[in-house]
């Protein structure tokens, strides 16, 4: 079991994300749970007595606490919280009071939230990956075939349905409902044609984006001050519903593995992409991970490629990386670095 030291620690990791990616909620969000929480309700000795890892590379638990109760206010099961949640401004009083009303009014609703690993799909991302997607196009001049790791609802999957402005270089759709347009640094990416023959994705919980519960679920981890992002959500949302996507469920590494990876086909570039997954895998799994890619690049040819491309976590502070690696070179490049919500790319290409 977790210490109380460890688990308030997780709660301060919460007020510097929120004060790094631009949600001052999310920050005093967490700034209240480490002074105030305490054992006087169900909720409070659940998450006061954590069993896990608390923090960000674990079972990220301030992240479950906000999901549970944002996902109230969106859904509106509880009216006094909404009227203490963004836009409205209140008092930390008047909003610790309406958490500790839905703590006692929603106690099966909130534990059951507890339980699930958050979900996200930060759809900005998918502009990062159209940069790195086009790259692999003009190295390999093929069709591609994408294979996303941890796909969660597969709204990146999706990324060639939106419209992209990368610091000027239009791509994509015009008429889309999702338009990303993050701040960008440096050139442009190639200008080369991508046509997709392939794509699924794999997710330990995959979400439906018909199923209106998967929805809520995906919407509530979104921090309650950005409705920028909500809203965008929405409309990726949308775009999913209409063109569907396969998000398989399942061990994703078994997938790659015995699924997609098994046979590079003549002709087309395999694309295997993750984005801020690949750190929720245990020191193990990402071993094996590592393994299962790599035997799959031994076997890459010039007539059947093999690319990794990915934005993960790294030990640089400036955001995280965008990465691709290709085979049968096993030639491995940062092309860039971008923000974890996909609000800024500082290109430097291949």
């Amino acid at each position: 079991m977790a210490s109380e030291a460890e688990i308030r620690q997780a709660f301060r990791e919460q007020i510097v994300a929120g004060q790094t990616l631009d949600s001052p909620f999310t920050a005093r969000l967490g700034a209240l749970m480490v002074e105030r929480l305490d054992g006087s309700t169900t909720v409070g000795r659940r998450v006061l007595a954590w069993e896990g890892d608390p923090g960000t590379r674990g079972d990220l638990l301030p992240t479950r606490l906000a999901g549970a109760l944002h996902a109230l206010v969106i859904d509106g099961r509880d009216e006094g919280l909404k009227a203490v949640y963004p836009p409205n401004e209140v008092s930390d009083d008047a909003l610790w009071s309406g958490i500790i009303h839905a703590f006692r009014e929603h106690e099966n609703f909130i534990l059951e939230r507890l339980r699930f690993a958050p979900q996200t799909n930060e759809v900005r991302r998918s502009s990062a990956l159209l940069a790195g997607f086009l790259t692999i196009a003009d190295l390999f001049g093929k069709p591609l075939v994408l294979s996303e790791f941890g796909a969660s609802m597969g709204l990146n999957l999706n990324w060639d349905r939106y419209h992209h402005d990368l610091g000027g270089f239009l791509w994509g759709d015009p008429s889309s409902p999702v338009m990303l347009k993050p701040r960008w640094e440096g050139g442009s990416p190639p200008r080369a044609e991508i046509a997709v023959q392939d794509r699924a994705g794999c997710d330990l919980n995959p979400l439906d984006p018909n199923a209106p519960e998967d929805s809520l679920r995906l919407l509530s981890y979104l921090w309650a001050d950005q409705p920028d992002r909500v809203e965008r959500t929405r409309a990726a949302i949308e775009v999913a519903r209409i063109n569907h996507v396969l998000v398989e469920k399942g061990d994703a590494l078994a997938w790659l593995k015995e699924k997609r990876l098994a046979n590079l086909l003549p002709g087309t570039v395999h694309v295997v992409y993750h984005s801020i997954a690949w750190q929720y895998l245990p020191p193990d799994a990402r071993a094996r991970g590592e393994a299962i890619i790599a035997e799959a690049g031994s076997r890459a040819t010039e007539d059947a490629p093999l690319a990794r491309l990915q934005i993960e976590m790294d030990d640089n502070p400036d955001g995280v990386t965008l990465s691709l690696q290709i085979w049968p070179t096993g030639e491995r490049r940062e092309l860039g670095r971008t923000d974890p919500h996909g609000r800024w790319v500082k290109w430097r290409g291949w």
